[in-house]
């Protein structure tokens, strides 16, 4: 079961890096209905993207460690994040 929730958990978080590399344009890119990003947010962006690939890898490692429990906190981290920041307003 605990195998099959780190799965899961590394799908979405594939799903996710892919859905941040996809968009990265309309957020960094230099047309018209690009939000011209800068230095700050590109590092973020990168931190977030770097953390849907790695953290699963975490998790599995967790988990054979014997840590199961951190292991599946530390795979579900990014879509749990995700969610609470498309959560908050925009501030205009």
């Amino acid at each position: 079961m605990i195998i099959a929730i780190l799965i899961v958990a590394t799908i979405v978080d594939l799903a996710l890096a892919a859905l941040m590399i996809g968009v990265s344009g309309f957020i960094f890119g230099s047309g018209p209905q690009s939000a011209h990003g800068g230095s700050l947010l590109l590092a973020a962006y990168g931190a977030g993207v770097i953390a849907c690939v790695a953290l699963p890898v975490a998790g599995f490692v967790f988990k054979a460690r014997g840590k199961a429990g951190l292991g599946i906190l530390l795979a579900w981290l990014p879509p749990v994040a995700a969610l609470i920041v498309t959560a908050i307003p925009a501030p205009y």
